[in-house]
């Protein structure tokens, strides 16, 4: 039988739990039945790495191995140094975001969570990486490459999952303080960071922690703008008994004020086109392009040109004074309270309950030239401009309104003080969301025997989403009088606020699971099988019209007379030249429902030894912009009912666990039904979705951690993957003109992506690396590498080619085309140092040292995140790779 013990701390700093899953319940048990032996070798750690013994391929790190990263770094560019995962950061310190891949499955498929709760945006599932937890309170993190848990509370999740767990407080009062200052080329970063442990404090012996932190650093591209980042947490901790029942309650906040940079256009062309020979300069306006090379990465933005000089009876035109990328802010405010609890009701049998609840405020940031005169909304004879909508008799056939039309403001008012509606005048335009989300995610556990286990689940999601479009006024330079223009909005003149979008949505799960654990052949086999029932429904309600099957919208607001001759002169192509009258504003709600069974078996085969197996289903729900832009077609319309993307994920391996070994490796299968994928375009603010029909994804993955001498450590990883495409999807349809792909007569006609057998775009094809850790007397030293292989970047395989007049039929070009930028993006080698010297030897103690981290020691230039797509018609927008920086940081600890 299998022996339970205790984990010493590998750290004076920090104490590992035993815990490899995400939520309480699913951490009991795994833990109960002595099913999971913490010492020895069933959680020996080397260097912080640690291979669970779980039917799932997973991976784990520990204190140890964070707390050499970095110092507030985000835990998703930590598990970039993992098998499978694959983390492209935008910045060197973790607070600018970035794209978290894991074996092919992207951040929208993985669900991510903090202490037991999900972190992925009820919305589009997305994750923020850069409003992570500080890296010094994270007690591990815990990755499953390719399934979930039965209780896992997501909607995204088809794949992966990554879990992470603060720390429980200290028995003993303490106090971390930690500074850093970094530098790089342009720029310079610094960090403060505390946290108090207040120790046992009641006779019950409740204890707490306090921490907060504050990070700001220059952009590291563009000189244009700054990073700024506050986080505070709080921890208490209530233990009950001496059988391991405890009630902790935790609360996070964190504030992100960022300005974007570092995304341009995917493409090498050095001109204009082949017909216009100007310059193409490197930079992020649609008519630049991205560097070549690490030479031409240091691009500056130009200063903007104003026009303060409001002229009345003129046609002023608008600043460009916030008009570029670099120059959006990003504001986030984000936090959660979250409760954790186990109580044993008898013996063997223990209830978890993790409630939770979660609050954003947050914003694109993004500029518009509004229209100080009116839409015609009516088409026929031609659309007239806001200036003869102005004119004291309108020409005929003309609808002038007031509203958020075209993708323009039109506010029928004055806007810049010169007595007249001629102007245009530029205005900030984010798109707002804000979010409060309740959760709770319950356990109950009963022990049948010594072998035998079973547990039932529930798990309860409900986010109420709340998106807005409102503009605000922005200062000379552009930039805005508050990053939340809801707060104080801009009004039209007939007293309505003007939004880009006005939608509110409630996303919902409530689910069921049950569990079987036992334990065979005197342990030697272990045998899961799990199943989980989520019910979803989406409550979506619309209060614009939609005007395309990508999202676009037209908001009338209190315009009913403007909405309703919009309505009634207007017809748009719903396919197959069918034309029928746009959808006004609605509600439409969304019901999904999918058994998912998961079930896995160990079998130890050796000493040390053991191999298992695992398959799992998944499904991901489509996401609220998804359905929103479904809202283009009648409800009656199968186009109306966008189906979930299911997965079919089977893993098998083979593990070896001792204590100076840990390796791992296998052998993983994912088939997709109804692929789903979706590509930001941040010049039109939309996301832009496609349905790839069957994919099958396959691919190895193989890690080992040795610890060669008590003062040497060795860890490598490598992943190698597979993927196709198994038809060709869906592009467009045949209009009237006449090109290749679409000769006369076939208006309607389909047109095909040519995509059958091809790869996914996004993914790398491989990736390896590895890590040294090596004591030197007093001087610890680490030096970490990884190697990222190429990435496809669009789903035909296809260099990028565009075209010197408009594509028509989505694919053909009547003029020149001419290649901007190959079918992959580059593979990269990226290396960082880290040295900690403990302070002990100068008559402190051994937890104040001074750590010095060099990122990207060589100064790589390589592509970061880049904005996939399903054609090679368009060149998409990608960010650079984070350049080389140093990072020098004095952590003082009193115990």
């Amino acid at each position: 039988m299998k022996k339970i013990a205790l984990l010493c701390a590998t750290t004076a700093i920090v104490m590992p739990s035993a815990a490899f899953a995400q939520s309480t319940g699913a951490t009991d048990f795994e833990n109960s039945n002595n099913a999971i032996v913490v010492t020895g070798t069933r959680n020996a750690s080397v260097g912080g790495v640690v291979v669970p013994d779980t039917s799932k391929t997973r991976e784990q790190l520990n204190a140890e191995f964070i707390q050499r990263q970095t110092p507030g770094q985000s835990i998703n560019e930590v598990i970039n140094q993992l098998p499978g995962v694959s983390f492209t950061n935008n910045d060197p310190f973790g607070s600018a975001g970035g794209s978290l891949i894991i074996r092919g499955f992207d951040n929208s498929r993985i669900a991510e969570t903090f202490d037991g709760m999900p972190l992925n945006d009820t919305g589009n599932y997305a994750i923020f990486s850069n409003q992570m937890l500080d890296s010094e309170l994270i007690n591990q993190v815990n990755v499953s490459l390719g399934s979930t848990d039965i209780d896992t509370p997501t909607a995204a999740a088809s794949g992966s999952t990554v879990a992470y767990q603060s720390r429980t407080p200290f028995e003993h009062f303490g106090l971390r303080l930690e500074g850093s200052y970094g530098w790089f080329e342009g720029g310079d970063y610094f960090r403060t960071f505390g946290v108090l442990d207040t120790g046992n404090f009641t006779p019950f012996d409740t204890r707490a922690w306090f921490s907060a932190s504050m990070a700001t650093n220059d952009n590291v591209y563009g000189h244009r703008g700054r990073i700024y980042k506050q986080q505070y947490n709080g921890r208490i901790y209530q233990p009950i008994g001496t059988n391991g029942d405890f009630i902790s309650l935790a609360i996070h906040y964190n504030q992100n004020r960022n300005n974007f940079f570092g995304s341009l256009p995917l493409r090498e062309d050095l001109t204009q086109s082949p017909t216009n020979p100007a310059v193409r300069t490197v930079g992020p306006d649609s008519t630049q392009r991205i560097a070549a090379n690490r030479a031409e990465r240091d691009y500056t933005v130009a200063r903007c040109l104003t026009n303060q000089v409001a002229r009345a009876g003129i046609v002023d035109v608008a600043n460009t004074c916030g008009s570029f990328f670099e120059e959006r802010l990003n504001p986030s405010d984000t936090g959660n309270v979250r409760m954790q609890s186990r109580f044993t009701l008898m013996d063997g049998v223990v209830l978890t309950v993790d409630p939770s609840f979660q609050w954003v405020k947050a914003n694109g940031g993004g500029t518009v030239v509004a229209q100080e005169g009116l839409r015609d909304v009516n088409p026929a004879g031609g659309t007239a401009t806001a200036n003869q909508c102005v004119a004291a008799v309108p020409p005929a056939n003309t609808s002038c309104q007031v509203g958020y039309l075209a993708g323009i403001p039109f506010f029928g008012r004055d806007l810049n003080g010169d007595g007249d509606r001629l102007d245009t005048v530029r205005v900030l335009a984010p798109s707002t969301t804000r979010t409060h989300r309740w959760g709770v995610n319950a356990s109950l556990r009963w022990d049948i025997s010594s072998t035998q286990t079973v547990r039932v689940t529930y798990s309860y999601d409900r986010g109420w989403h709340r998106q807005t479009g409102e503009t605000g006024l922005l200062q000379v330079n552009g930039q805005p009088f508050d990053a939340f223009p809801n707060l104080n909005p801009l009004v039209a003149s007939n007293g309505d606020i003007l939004q880009k979008r006005d939608r509110v949505s409630i996303a919902l799960l409530n689910q069921l699971g049950a569990e079987y654990r036992g334990e065979f052949m005197d342990g030697r086999l272990t045998v899961n099988a799990g199943i989980r029932s989520p019910w979803f429904s989406r409550d979506l309600n619309n209060h614009c019209a939609t005007s395309s099957a990508s999202g676009f919208v037209e908001c009338f607001g209190a315009n009913t007379a403007g909405l309703a001759s919009y309505l009634a002169t207007n017809t748009v192509n719903i396919g197959g030249g069918t034309l029928v009258t746009p959808q006004g504003p609605q509600e439409r709600t969304f019901h999904y429902h999918k058994i998912l069974p998961n079930v896995g078996a160990i079998l130890d085969v050796a000493p040390h030894t053991s191999i298992f197996a695992n398959y799992s289903r998944g499904i991901q729900v489509p996401s609220t912009d998804n359905l929103y832009n479904s809202f283009f077609y009648p409800v009656t319309s199968t186009r109306a009912r966008p189906n979930p993307e299911t997965t079919d994920n089977f893993d098998v391996g083979v593990r070896y666990r001792s204590r100076d070994i840990q390796a791992q490796a296998s052998f993983w299968y994912t088939i997709f039904q109804n692929r789903l994928a979706s590509a930001y375009d941040p010049e039109l603010d939309q996301n832009v979705f496609r349905n790839l029909g069957r994919v099958d994804r396959y691919g190895i993955d193989a890690s080992i951690s040795w610890q060669v001498i008590p003062q040497l450590q060795v860890y490598a990883y490598g992943s190698y993957l597979w993927s196709k495409i198994k038809d060709n999807v869906l592009a467009g349809e045949c209009s009237a003109t006449v090109s290749a792909s679409c000769p006369a007569g076939s208006t309607g006609a389909q047109i095909l992506a040519q995509t059958a057998g091809r790869r996914e775009s996004g993914p790398p094809v491989y990736t390896f690396g590895g890590r040294i850790q090596a004591q030197l007397g007093p001087l610890e030293l680490g030096v970490s590498a990884k190697r990222t292989g190429p990435r496809y970047i669009n789903d035909e395989n296809l260099p990028l080619q565009l075209c010197t007049a408009a594509f028509v039929n989505v694919v053909d070009c009547n003029a020149t085309r001419f290649t901007v930028y190959g079918a992959k993006l580059r593979p990269y080698t990226t290396v960082d140092i880290g040295a900690r010297l403990p302070l002990g030897f100068a008559g402190l103690n051994n937890d104040t040292y001074f750590q010095f981290n060099v990122t990207n020691v060589f100064d790589t230039y390589y592509v970061g995140n880049v904005t996939n797509q399903l054609l090679n018609t368009s060149a998409p927008f990608a960010q650079i790779g984070a350049p080389r920086a140093f990072i020098a940081t004095l952590n003082v600890a009193f115990r």
